[in-house]
């Protein structure tokens, strides 16, 4: 890993708030993610399961976690299993974790090694009575390959058909949805680095760069202050290309008199920084820039005077919607007829701007928590709204990282420059090309 340990103390804490949701008498088990075969004898670089990295902070291959905190020895109420070091295969692959490393890294005292694991695990299960086993159930989830948790759960009603099984996932989603004030502390440092990122982006974009020399910058800022490297696949989309959401081609020269839409943010210590922001090339928003640009700064803003506990998504959405209505009436995009006939349930604001306005945000950048019930203190949300308009070909989106707390949620990127003038001014110094 390149970046710094953390504190164990934040995986404990997840591990000790995992298992009082726990039924008595039960096992749960965890399983780390596939290494993916590529093409020939390579395979892609891999990622940790996230919900075993939230408990353990483990990133390693071949490793799983198993609770059963009725478990008789108590040396065996919570187990981290690794792959055995082999002097070989490290010739080839590098280090593997030592036991006394998993447990500086997870806080977790009893390793066993996978190969030592079976005939335990056997015992422990037929001393349970019911079994916690983990799937990916995020909602925006379409992937049916059968990863390791669904063969898993297969071979393991195969293996026991009488025990009572339960979906691990269902507490999961409750718990990552809560972040703990030691875990927001990482997502900071991720939230500085993609800071510096941007100051420094400020300084580079001119008429004639072309997008993927602006993700070059993205890269090496990231890694030379100890991110893993992009937490997502950045979207560097200038002019036109900007109304597509999720455009990675990023092979385009930047011309003068466009606008950038940058989406991208760092990881680091397994945590996801979000930020979008939409500067001018040449470093001057020209008067309708201008204009959209504030327009969508202050429904950025609206949406942050609503985030708090107590409010659904859904409602919260909701009334962007109806602020976006006033604000696209003002800058000219609807009409007041557009509004008076728009379809309830494709209103006419959605003509500009057409997806949601926030996402929770953690371990994955994309998090688990709640999409239906009210919004809670210590959820992580994106804002992101965003301006999107075919016949001036501009896109604008403007997107901070929040913090909701008991009365209102803290803005973690406050500090990263957003107005105009800020941008402006930035922008004024440039680095060599």
């Amino acid at each position: 890993m390149k970046y710094l340990p953390l504190d164990p103390a934040i995986f404990t804490d997840n591990r000790r708030r995992f298992v009082k949701q726990m039924e008595k008498n039960a096992i749960a088990i965890f399983n780390s993610n596939d290494e993916l075969p590529l093409n020939g004898d390579a395979l892609y670089k891999f990622k940790q399961n996230a919900d075993l990295y939230w408990l353990t902070g483990i990133e390693q291959e071949d490793s799983m976690l198993i609770f059963f905190p009725d478990n008789p020895d108590k040396k065996f109420r919570e187990v981290l299993v690794l792959v055995r070091p082999n002097e070989l295969k490290e010739k080839w692959d590098g280090h593997r974790l030592r036991r006394d490393e998993a447990t500086a890294i997870s806080g977790i005292e009893t390793i066993v090694w996978l190969d030592a694991i079976e005939a335990p695990l056997q015992t422990w299960i037929h001393l349970a009575e019911t079994i916690y086993l983990n799937t990916n159930e995020n909602d925006r989830k379409a992937n049916l390959v059968p990863v390791r948790d669904y063969r898993f759960a297969q071979q393991m009603r195969d293996r026991y058909p009488l025990h009572n099984y339960k979906r691990a996932a269902r507490l999961m989603k409750d718990l990552r949805g809560i972040k703990s004030a030691k875990e927001v502390e990482v997502l900071k440092i991720a939230i500085d680095i993609t800071d510096k990122t941007f100051r420094r982006l400020l300084g580079f974009i001119r008429p004639g760069v072309f997008e993927y020399e602006i993700e070059a910058e993205i890269y090496h800022e990231f890694l030379r202050n100890r991110s893993t490297g992009p937490a997502y696949g950045s979207i560097i989309a200038s002019g036109d290309r900007a109304r597509t959401l999720h455009y990675v081609s990023n092979n385009q020269e930047c011309k003068d008199g466009e606008l950038i839409l940058m989406d991208f943010g760092a990881e680091y210590g397994g945590y996801c920084a979000d930020l979008t922001r939409t500067v001018p090339v040449n470093g001057k928003f020209s008067k309708r820039q201008k204009e959209v640009y504030d327009g969508c700064l202050h429904l950025h803003k609206y949406a942050a005077s609503i985030l708090k506990p107590g409010i659904s998504i859904v409602d919260y959405t909701e009334k962007v919607g109806d602020e976006a209505t006033k604000v696209f009436l003002k800058i000219g995009l609807i009409s007041k007829a557009d509004v008076k006939n728009e379809d309830k349930e494709n209103r006419a604001y959605r003509k500009y701007l057409y997806h949601g306005i926030s996402h929770h945000l953690g371990v994955d950048v994309h998090d688990l928590g709640t999409r239906t019930a009210p919004i809670q203190a210590g959820m992580v949300f994106t804002i992101e709204p965003g301006i999107y308009i075919e016949e001036e070909k501009m896109g604008v989106r403007i997107e901070n990282n929040f913090w909701v707390t008991k009365n209102g949620n803290i803005d973690l990127m406050k500090n990263i420059p957003i107005t105009t003038e800020e941008i402006e001014s930035l922008m004024k110094t440039k680095t060599k090309k």
